[in-house]
């Protein structure tokens, strides 16, 4: 077997408005827009990466926001929440600073110990910020957030099946270890520092998710460059179809549709965001890997305006 997966790499959700998007993100969770590209799969839509100040792996939340997106359903067959990490004295800031930007947000609940603050995106896409005392000091942006409050990355996920047994058996076989249940929620942990919680809630009555706005398209772990042709026989030998290698520019990447229905990521932590911007530049113009540079004036003609004062004022 590879060596264990430590944790999330990036997830990536869809969205509608991108201008909206890039407000709430950046402007509201106070992240940074490190990587403004296209979808390689349908380069009509923007690709928007957010994390921390270099976008490092298990910080980075991306988007599709398709412009005329009709609305998803959470529900099974989906990752049905993400969280992200903030430090264990910051969630009143947290509560009173989402209550100020007229956040759609929850009251502050405990879950395995930890307080939980639920939230939505614009889009409705649920969201949680998971208050620990052991939060990495990490790489925080700039930003509205003071870096003592700042999100430090991904928590984990949650994913919502109707049948849990083998997404379970899957992730063992990644590394992650059951480590509680509340209820229908069984949580599992892998070793890394950041994005190394997933929660399996399985409820075979619950309706199943649809495709949309304010749904997450896919969940993507960490590997590395030697073990990702490991880790895709081991999909292999679990009856799953991944994908060949595919190069992201940023990554490679794996994929494969669980039997839950969930889509998973197998994403190299190298060569990273920087590897065609400056580290001080990142995100503020379009970039777009050496195959589709040739296409760029097409591209670009079919994106809408992302300016991202137009974004801060919205």
């Amino acid at each position: 077997m590879p060596e264990a997966i430590p944790g999330l790499h990036h997830v990536t959700a869809v969205g509608s408005d991108p201008v909206r998007n890039a407000a709430f993100y950046t402007e509201t969770l106070g992240l940074r827009l490190v990587k403004r590209s296209v979808n390689q799969d349908d380069v009509s839509v923007y690709h928007l990466f957010y994390g921390d100040h270099g976008g490092s792996p298990g910080t980075s939340m991306t988007f599709f926001p398709y412009p005329d997106a009709a609305p998803g359903q959470v529900g099974t067959g989906q990752a049905s929440a993400v969280a992200f990490l903030i430090p264990g004295d910051s969630v009143d800031y947290w509560v009173d600073r989402l209550a100020a930007e007229g956040v759609d947000a929850d009251d502050p609940v405990e879950r395995f110990g930890d307080v939980v603050i639920p939230f939505r995106d614009p889009d409705g896409l649920p969201l949680e910020l998971v208050a620990r005392a052991d939060a990495p000091a990490g790489d925080p942006p700039e930003g509205p957030v003071p870096a003592e409050h700042a999100v430090r990355g991904f928590f984990g996920v949650t994913l919502s099946l109707s049948d849990a047994e083998r997404t379970a058996t899957l992730l063992e076989a990644m590394g992650f270890e059951e480590s509680g249940s509340e209820g229908r929620r069984v949580r599992y942990e892998s070793h890394g520092d950041l994005g190394y919680a997933v929660d399996l809630v399985a409820d075979p009555s619950a309706p199943q998710g649809r495709p949309g706005a304010g749904t997450v398209h896919h969940v993507a772990f960490q590997v590395t460059e030697e073990t990702q042709p490991e880790w895709r026989q081991v999909l292999m030998d679990h009856g799953l179809r991944p994908t060949e290698i595919i190069d992201r520019k940023w990554f490679e990447s794996v994929y494969a549709r669980t039997t839950g229905g969930v889509l998973f990521e197998y994403a190299t932590t190298e060569p990273g965001y920087t590897v065609d911007e400056d580290l001080a530049n990142l995100g503020e113009r379009l970039v777009l890997p050496e195959w589709l540079e040739g296409r760029r004036d097409e591209i670009e003609a079919g994106l809408p305006a992302l300016e991202l004062d137009e974004a801060v004022s919205r």
